[in-house]
């Protein structure tokens, strides 16, 4: 029986450690039948380490969202891989310090226009510089963290991850007569790189302890990758612009 991804090719980024959400996605993509190329920053050899733990081999490409010189490069290098692409996996964000932990207030521009450009302006980046390699359409799919709420400790990435739904909403609209759909799963907490990360982030994800309908473990990220899979796959033809939530229920209780 031929999986749900068979015969498509997809680029996933942000695989750092196997608890991560992109490291899931890459897996259960090429379960299902995918291709799968990878790119890293700012440490390609230790994607390259964590790929070794996937089913088959994968390609790992140096990809600084934010450099205009990677951007312009990557098609060269996947269609060597790959040919072309049916899916993109975004999984990219960061904030500095000073930008988390309470410190909302005082956080200033450059670090909080750091946070914009690398966690959303970069979904639109990334799109761009994969578009050309789309010709037959496909999908694009981000991860976000529920941006509707203010979480604690959170502080700037919240409105990043605002951005990143709205800039996905814009995506949608625009690429949607070349066939490609673009949507955002909203993952409920998992304890990952970017998790550690975060001043508090217990704390954040104990309210899932007692509000989430179903139970939610924060070290098992496949659910959020088989959500991922399955908005790449072609079971979803006419679903853009959408936020597919993935995490336990959590976002429709009020309290």
């Amino acid at each position: 029986m031929s999986g749900i991804l068979e015969g498509k090719r997809v680029l996933v980024t942000g695989v750092l450690m196997e608890s991560s959400i992109a490291f899931h996605t890459a897996k259960l993509a090429q379960e299902q039948g995918a291709e799968v190329i990878l790119t890293a920053f700012p440490r390609p050899t230790l994607t390259e380490r964590i790929a070794k733990k996937l089913p088959k081999p994968a390609k790992v490409l140096e990809l600084d969202v934010t450099n205009a010189e990677h951007l312009a490069g990557l098609e060269e290098k996947v269609r060597a891989e790959l040919g072309g692409l049916d899916g993109v996996v975004h999984s990219i964000g960061f904030a500095p310090q000073d930008a988390l932990g309470g410190n909302f207030l005082n956080t200033p521009w450059e670090s909080v226009g750091t946070a914009m450009h690398v966690s959303a302006f970069s979904l639109k980046s990334l799109s761009m510089a994969c578009l050309p390699m789309m010709s037959e359409g496909g999908a694009i799919v981000g991860l976000t963290f529920d941006a509707q709420l203010a979480w604690p400790q959170y502080d700037w990435m919240g409105p990043a991850k605002a951005a990143l739904e709205a800039t996905s909403r814009y995506l949608a609209r625009d690429l949607g007569k070349q066939g490609i759909r673009c949507n955002l799963i909203s993952a409920g907490p998992i304890k990952s790189m970017a998790a550690k990360s975060i001043p508090g982030f217990d704390q954040l994800a104990d309210t899932w302890n007692h509000r989430s309908p179903l139970s939610w473990d924060v070290t098992d990220p496949e659910p959020a990758g088989r959500g991922v899979v399955a908005l790449l796959s072609d079971w979803f033809p006419k679903t853009s612009g959408e936020i597919i939530h993935v995490d336990g229920g959590l976002h429709a209780i009020g309290a």
